[in-house]
């Protein structure tokens, strides 16, 4: 049976609270007795229609009652998972499986490479130099040393023209605030440089100093406050950062995004504006005639593409030109070549790399050839181009089905790196001859798995409109299909992102023991370019919730699994997409992982840089559509009283400042209350943590320990 809620019926639910908890499990007679959650009579009145909060005094995250709250609700859980049978036994292979040594791809600054690697069970990267690529090489930089627990993480940024400094990004708990500092290559030695109050930021060189981005001290908590006027800073080495010269802020418009990045000559600065997650901006600042001291004034910035109707990226700046990755004119993205002189004038824009069939998702110069990246059903393609944008020539990769990453680098190296992954092929890196255009092995773990034993297929299926949609499906060769088997169905759908194949050795624990793992390229994802995107975003987003139901539906009929055998899971926007399913089809699923998801639709703009997302979602203060669109699927305001949900694990973190744990709190706080049935309703709060970036080792095993104990218990899997 499918639930599709008329706009009444959604405002009817807006309006009701479902109880506390205790009356929830009096009514239901469920086995499980949750930590009572006080209600409060809050009610706000949008657009003439009465919406009930129950639980907003959970979004003041740092309250003493919010973390008495928290510690009651984590206890629950642990209690909960530490009796499966299961969970000691996965918690065990996992670490065996995760043990292995992880390396990424070399950089070579000043006359050295740097390579980031994990032994196996480190809770941090360490960054390794050496000489050359086959000579001893010693320990540069360990952001394990920084804290016993391995929360704090640290990333090698860019690096000086003279490749004397690199700079280094840190960032705590998992937080998206982070922290510039500046390395000597040669000794690895800190410089007293500190650049605080920095988020969504790189380092971007220029003469001794370098240009970042950084919010202003916000009003309220660093965790949940809201984020307003991001700016364009140039930092010079040896300086306080007091002494910083603003390059760009717009005092009028305090929620926009601004990001400046130089060109490798250093001539040039390009700014990257944008409203939120979706169209943008570019201008061009001529540091050719900037003294470094002055701030330059808004009239010194040329436009490239102005308002914020489509989607852009500079891919280079040489020779009196700029190449232009856009989707102006081409929703599955082109390359085209813009004279800096009349940069502002389209008709003087040439196609360089014209759109294709598939999706142009990037084009990178380096050893003085061009490399554009495509995707063809969501797998990855790499073409060369000389430097005139002829003669192109297919790379080859290791396999059809896989992502790759890389072919970047200097215009006069002779040598790239680049990273291939697929579901049964794990990350492996390779070193690419610019000259011979071969590539050869640099790094290939070794992971206790028989690659040939797993099979990956992909299969198009319907949605509800006709749309078909394709999905990846992987299993071990010999699982039987006899529509039994515990599948884990993972998705996303939005913001332009792909999904494309890589190698998880988690997901080894579901395979290995007969499972399968099944991951979709809903609409409101990047894979088939903007016209892909744009069907599921904003008022079309139940697209995307019908294109996920659909995948389900797919799976039960072509005999793999059944609804009682069937997990649904996703995070961030995956994890809004879990939770709508959820309030839409309790009965799609057994499991329900929703992950850092953003749950409340109505006000998750009010927090840190929700506002980035209006583009994408909508707001429902801005106009009656928009609340009448996210009211219709907000999962937070529609679950529904006496309902059965699926056995569903929350799981969000105390230092998530982007989706605000409040989101997570709130959602489970009331699927408690109405839950119906036996199916327990838990929430996983993980503490010094953030979204997921820089999560330790050791917070990794918990974490995958307990989602699969609580997903194979839960469809009644023993073994």
């Amino acid at each position: 049976m499918r639930f599709h809620l008329s706009l009444s019926f959604t405002i009817f639910i807006l309006a009701t609270s479902c109880g506390t908890p205790s009356d929830s499990n009096q009514q239901t007679s469920a086995p499980m007795q949750y930590p009572e959650t006080r209600t409060e009579p809050v009610t706000d009145t949008l657009w003439g229609v009465a919406v009930a909060d129950p639980y907003r005094w959970l979004e003041d995250d740092r309250s003493p009652e919010t973390e008495a709250w928290v510690k009651v609700q984590n206890e629950l859980t642990k209690g909960y998972l530490e009796q499966l049978p299961l969970r000691a036994q996965l918690a065990e292979e996992f670490r065996a499986l995760y043990n292995y040594e992880k390396i990424g791809m070399p950089r070579k600054v000043g006359g050295h490479y740097y390579v980031a690697k994990n032994s196996g069970l480190q809770n941090q990267a360490v960054y390794y130099r050496r000489s050359d690529l086959d000579s001893e090489e010693t320990v540069f930089l360990d952001p394990n040393t920084w804290s016993e627990d391995g929360t704090v993480t640290g990333s090698l940024a860019a690096a000086s023209a003279d490749e004397q400094y690199m700079a280094l990004i840190r960032n705590e708990a998992g937080s998206d605030w982070q922290e510039i500092r500046v390395l000597r290559t040669d000794t690895g030695e800190e410089l007293p440089d500190r650049i605080t109050r920095v988020k969504f930021s790189g380092a971007s060189w220029w003469r001794d100093g370098f240009f970042y981005s950084r919010y202003p001290e916000p009003e309220g908590s660093d965790l949940s406050a809201e984020n307003t006027f991001h700016s364009v800073y140039y930092h010079a080495l040896g300086t306080d950062q007091t002494q910083d010269i603003l390059i760009f802020r717009n005092p009028d418009e305090p929620n926009r995004y601004h990001f400046g990045s130089t060109s490798e000559d250093e001539e040039f600065l390009v700014l990257n504006t944008s409203t939120g997650t979706d169209g943008n901006s570019i201008h061009l600042l001529d540091l050719r005639n900037w003294d470094g001291a002055t701030p330059p004034a808004p009239t010194d910035f040329v436009e490239v593409v102005g308002g914020f109707s489509s989607r852009n990226s500079v891919a280079e700046v040489m020779d009196g030109n700029l190449y232009l990755l856009t989707d102006i004119e081409a929703p599955k993205y082109r390359l085209v070549r813009v004279p800096v002189a009349t940069a502002g004038d389209p008709t003087s824009w040439s196609d360089f790399i014209p759109e294709s069939e598939d999706l142009l998702e990037g084009a990178s110069f380096a050893g003085g050839q061009w490399f554009a990246q495509h995707l063809h059903n969501a797998c990855s393609r790499v073409t060369r181009f000389d430097a005139s944008g002829e003669n192109g020539e297919v790379v080859e990769l290791p396999q059809a089905t896989g992502t790759v990453g890389g072919f970047s680098g200097k215009r006069e190296a002779t040598e790239l790196f680049y990273a291939f992954t697929s579901f049964n092929y794990p990350t492996t890196v390779f070193r690419y001859d610019v000259a011979t255009g071969e590539s050869t092995v640099f790094a290939a773990p070794e992971v206790p798995f028989a690659p040939e034993d797993y099979v990956a297929e992909q299969v198009w299926y319907e949605s509800k409109d006709g749309t078909s949609v394709p999905m990846f499906i992987v299993r071990k060769q010999d699982t039987p299909l006899d529509g039994r088997r515990p599948t884990y169905l993972y998705a996303y759908g939005g913001f332009n992102i792909s999904l494309t194949p890589s190698f998880n050795p988690s997901l080894l624990l579901l395979l290995n023991r007969g499972g399968v793992y099944a991951m979709p390229n809903l609409r409101g994802g990047g894979e088939f370019g903007e016209a892909w995107h744009e069907a599921g975003m904003l008022l079309r987003k139940q697209n995307v919730f019908d294109d996920f139901i659909a995948a389900g539906e797919y799976l039960v009929e072509a005999g793999y699994t059944s609804h009682d055998r069937l997990a649904i899971a996703g995070g961030s926007n995956g994890g809004l997409l879990v939770g709508a399913t959820m309030v839409q089809r309790p009965d799609l699923a057994a499991v329900a992982f929703p992950a850092v998801g953003v749950m409340d639709m109505l006000r998750y703009h009010k927090f840190t840089i929700g506002w980035g997302w209006i583009p994408e979602y909508g707001c429902a203060d801005s106009t009656k559509a928009d609340f009448q669109n996210l009211a219709g699927y907000s999962p937070y305001h529609n679950l529904q009283p006496g309902t059965a949900y699926p056995a569903t694990m929350v799981t969000t973190a105390d230092h998530d400042d982007r989706v605000v744990p409040a989101h997570s709190f709130k959602f489970a706080a009331r699927l408690q209350a109405c839950q119906a049935g036996d199916n327990p309703t838990l929430i996983r709060i993980e503490t010094n943590a953030g979204h997921g970036a820089g999560k330790p080792t050791a917070k990794i095993i918990e974490e995958q320990a307990d989602k699969w104990a609580f997903m194979l218990h839960n469809m009644g899997v023993t073994e």
